[in-house]
């Protein structure tokens, strides 16, 4: 079970258990309590207090207002104080003005990680807690506080409730503010080890759902990833451009992606998939264009620099398609793609010692990569299907030379073609898994995402092992809803690289994992 999923899982417990009462109440300073009671001189203090910064701030709000806003976020922050204790360092009200900041506490370690603290009265089914997107950028996380009683001058105790917690990485709000439920939280007890998670780091080493970006202008604020709001519009142009990617309705992402630029011009990830779909509408310039924006943005784009040598090599231009491969090898050693692509690139200017070098290589990082995924050059590959179809009718039953086509014609997208070519093959071998693998994934080419699923099962039942197996399994199910069994088929594959050395599947699976977990987090949050 993924983190994200055990803390909302213990949230909709707590969330059950709020209106009887029955929570944890620890007094101990330091140590986690769903329930803190605040009265006495600890309240008076912070009465006092507030009255001073209304005073000092009378002239621009209403005094009474002054001191209600400022009782209302000491409160919550009394309640975090108590909670996290030394791991944690108070921002000085003083600096800022009205006392409602946007930095609440930073981690006593490492004062760029910021807290917030929202805390609102209301009912547990109706009271929202709200952030700004300047909040949301300097922030790491944003903890809400729930506090029972009406806050006003006189009231002589209050019990106050840590409601959950939100990362800020889970929230997409350029501009403008956005609200949440108590539903949408993350059980409270699991913030000390977000925050420790972060606090061991160091430069913010850590699995992407962990993951803090710094921005180049401003290394105390943080950009953040895989997060959410309703109102980004050039996040929903980016989903229906991937939805009409994947139907190939090529010209139809390119309009949604050019939407989606026009809000956000510095997404290289959408120039990166604009630039595909122009590949596949054969408009190599535009797409090579595409490519070279999304390094411009991002230079560490090993996936860019790959796809740009595969349009350039279509236009003829090997040399300068083989640096673009050497540049995504650099970037990533273990990318068995751009060897593979790079070896083709070196075969046609004649260099044959350097492609068999780079087909070796592309073998050792993915054995099965060279033999039968290479899909690389799709407008070339008529010649293979012609060189092996005479194998078959020597030997029609001949196993090896009978897959051979089916893998060539599903090069050439022949996909109709590869599957009877792959039915073949089992007719002949029932217990052949590669080729209810290669049958599966011409399924799905087709669009034919239960029958993939069904040849992916029964190749992982023949070969328990079969590691790309359960990758393309896991994409199968990602495409038809299944999020929850796909991750388990990507945890699976990843567990099977792991063991087999290739470090490239490996992180790759790994990636596949975090999105989809993300995206399921997201859907539970339906902002």
């Amino acid at each position: 079970m993924d983190w994200i999923t055990l803390l909302r899982s213990l949230q909709s417990d707590f969330i059950k258990r709020l209106p009887s009462g029955c929570l944890l109440h620890c007094e101990t300073e330091g140590q986690y309590s769903e329930l803190t009671i605040i009265s006495g001189q600890r309240l008076k203090a912070l009465r006092d207090f507030c009255w001073l910064m209304a005073e000092k701030y009378k002239r621009t709000s209403p005094v009474r207002d002054v001191f209600i806003n400022n009782l209302k976020g000491k409160l919550g922050e009394e309640v975090v104080k108590e909670r996290l204790a030394d791991f944690i360092t108070e921002v000085d009200y003083e600096k800022r003005f009205g006392g409602d900041g946007k930095i609440d506490f930073t981690l006593t370690c490492d004062q760029a990680i910021g807290i917030e603290v929202k805390s609102r009265h209301g009912s547990i089914d109706r009271v929202r807690w709200s952030v700004s997107s300047e909040e949301v950028e300097k922030n790491a996380v944003v903890v809400c506080i729930l506090i029972q009683e009406e806050v006003n001058e006189a009231q002589p105790e209050y019990h106050l409730f840590v409601a959950g917690f939100l990362p800020t990485q889970m929230i997409k709000l350029k501009t403008g503010r956005i609200s949440f439920g108590i539903e949408q939280l993350l059980y409270g007890g699991g913030l000390f080890s977000y925050l420790e998670q972060l606090q061991s780091a160091e430069n913010h080493h850590l699995p992407k759902q962990y993951q803090y970006h710094p921005k180049q202008q401003n290394k105390n604020q943080f950009r953040q990833t895989y997060i959410y709001a309703e109102e980004d519009l050039s996040q929903l142009h980016v989903k229906q451009g991937d939805e009409c990617f994947q139907k190939r309705e090529y010209e139809a992402a390119i309009n949604h992606y050019n939407a989606a630029l026009q809000l956000n011009p510095y997404d290289a990830e959408v120039y990166y998939k604009r630039g595909l779909a122009r590949y596949y509408l054969v408009d190599d310039e535009k797409a090579i264009a595409d490519y070279n924006q999304a390094i411009k943005i991002n230079p560490k784009y090993a996936k860019a620099y790959n796809q740009l040598g595969l349009a350039r090599y279509e236009l003829a231009d090997y040399e300068q398609a083989i640096e673009d491969y050497t540049q995504a090898i650099r970037i990533n050693p273990y990318d068995a793609v751009a060897y593979r692509n790079r070896a083709d690139a070196r075969f046609h200017i004649g260099d044959n010692q350097g492609a068999i070098e780079d087909y070796n290589q592309a073998m050792k990082i993915n054995p099965n990569y060279v033999d039968s995924n290479a899909r690389s050059h799709v407008r070339n590959y008529k010649k293979v299907v012609d060189f092996f179809t005479p194998s078959i009718e020597i030997s029609f039953h001949d196993e090896v030379a009978d897959k051979k086509p089916g893998n060539a014609r599903s090069d050439l997208e022949d996909y109709e073609k590869a599957t009877e070519d792959y039915t073949e093959t089992i007719k002949i071998n029932p217990n052949d898994a590669d080729a209810y693998y290669n049958r599966g994934n011409a399924r799905f080419d087709l669009g034919d995402r239960a029958g993939a699923i069904e040849d992916y099962t029964q190749a992982i039942k023949i070969n328990y092992n079969y590691g790309d197996a359960y990758y393309n399994r896991g994409n199968a199910r990602s495409c038809v809803g299944d999020k929850l069994l796909a991750i388990e088929d990507f945890q699976k594959a990843t567990d099977l690289y792991w063991k087999e050395g290739k470090l490239a599947e490996h992180k790759d699976a790994r990636e596949r994992i975090l999105e989809l977990e993300i995206e399921e987090s997201l859907d539970i949050l339906n902002f």
